[in-house]
């Protein structure tokens, strides 16, 4: 039998007086305190870095539109627009660009008080989707980064850029491998504390992440081409800096920015000047210090100058297995057996 019972209406939305709202409002603050205090410092760190790219994406984009728009307008637009950058321009692969998605939703309401409407997450998700369907897309970032060669290193400055950004990008992967540097550390270089001396350069490699500076010289190269203390000499003439950041954002003008390079675009720079030179292996910002480990093993170095040049530890799972590698054909097991 049907209910035939009229249908009750919809209560009404509670109306809370101004001390309720006080509450509630503070058990808010209270409640993002915590979850703030709880999240991990990787996480944090992580989401530190999405918002760098976020910035960077916004850089580029005033470069492009001739318009720059606030940080804070994370819509539909900008957030695809995020995605497609750092799929194109970045070679980022999915599944660290669903990562930035996450970050910079989560940085933008709890640092700048921005709820991003969930029509921008969906379409973000939604761009990415058919990215993570590429194999070759899934591809990127995996494994261990291909050691450069001294003729790679020719090879990309044959195929370097003109004008002042060709001389910051030769003079920024040549600093790389000169002093063994991680992104993060040649992204923290300052233009005051790398002194030229008669023998070559003294650095002082600042410290990044938790990790402790270090003071390294780099010699003059034989090879003019690949020469990190002729390349460093000629960009700080060209750029004219003197003090403050070794290496900066330069526009489609030409103009210098005003702000250190961020880690991001420092191993952009170093993946985008390889492929420009066809390199036949895909180098990355670690790529650097790698290779000049390797080559420097590889000449005879002792290890103990190596691993002060690069900051490894003493026990570093990683600095011996670069030596490894250098050392592989290096008196080979099955050389010399009569075979």
């Amino acid at each position: 039998m049907t209910d035939l019972a009229p249908r009750q209406p919809d209560a009404a939305p509670a109306v809370r007086d101004a001390a309720t709202l006080a509450v509630l409002a503070a058990m808010e603050q209270a409640a993002e305190q915590h979850l703030d205090a709880i999240r991990p410092n990787n996480t944090k760190r992580g989401y530190a870095n999405d918002w760098n790219l976020w910035t960077e994406f916004h850089d580029w984009l005033a470069e492009q539109a001739g318009h720059r728009l606030a940080l804070t307008d994370v819509t539909k637009g900008t957030l695809v627009g995020f995605v497609v950058w750092l799929d194109t321009v970045k070679l980022a692969a999915p599944n660290s660009i669903d990562r930035r998605i996450t970050g910079v939703t989560v940085t933008a309401r709890n640092e700048h008080g921005i709820e991003v409407p969930k029509a921008a997450t969906v379409a973000a998700r939604q761009a990415l989707k058919p990215l993570k369907n590429d194999p070759e897309r899934q591809a990127r970032g995996r494994g261990k980064a291909a050691a450069v060669t001294p003729e790679q290193l020719r090879q990309m400055n044959a195929a370097v850029a003109d004008g002042l950004t060709g001389l910051r990008d030769r003079a920024l992967w040549l600093m790389a491998f000169g002093i063994a540097g991680r992104s993060a550390e040649v992204a923290a270089l300052r233009a005051d504390t790398i002194v030229h001396v008669s023998q070559g350069l003294d650095v002082h490699v600042p410290a990044v992440k938790g990790r402790p500076p270090r003071d390294v010289v780099v010699s003059y190269g034989k090879n003019v081409d690949t020469c990190p203390v002729r390349a460093w000499l000629t960009w700080r003439a060209a750029s004219g800096i003197a003090s403050g950041p070794a290496f900066l954002p330069i526009d489609v003008w030409g103009h210098l920015g005003n702000r250190a390079l961020s880690p991001e675009a420092v191993r952009e720079i170093i993946a985008r000047n390889a492929e420009r030179a066809g390199v036949a292996v895909r180098l990355t910002g670690h790529s650097m210090r790698a290779g000049f480990i390797t080559t420097s093993r590889k000449a005879g170095k002792r290890e103990e100058k190596i691993r002060a040049q690069s900051g490894h530890a003493d026990n570093s799972p990683a600095f011996w297995g670069y030596i490894r590698e250098a050392d592989k054909w290096t008196d080979a097991a099955s050389e010399g057996i009569g075979l």
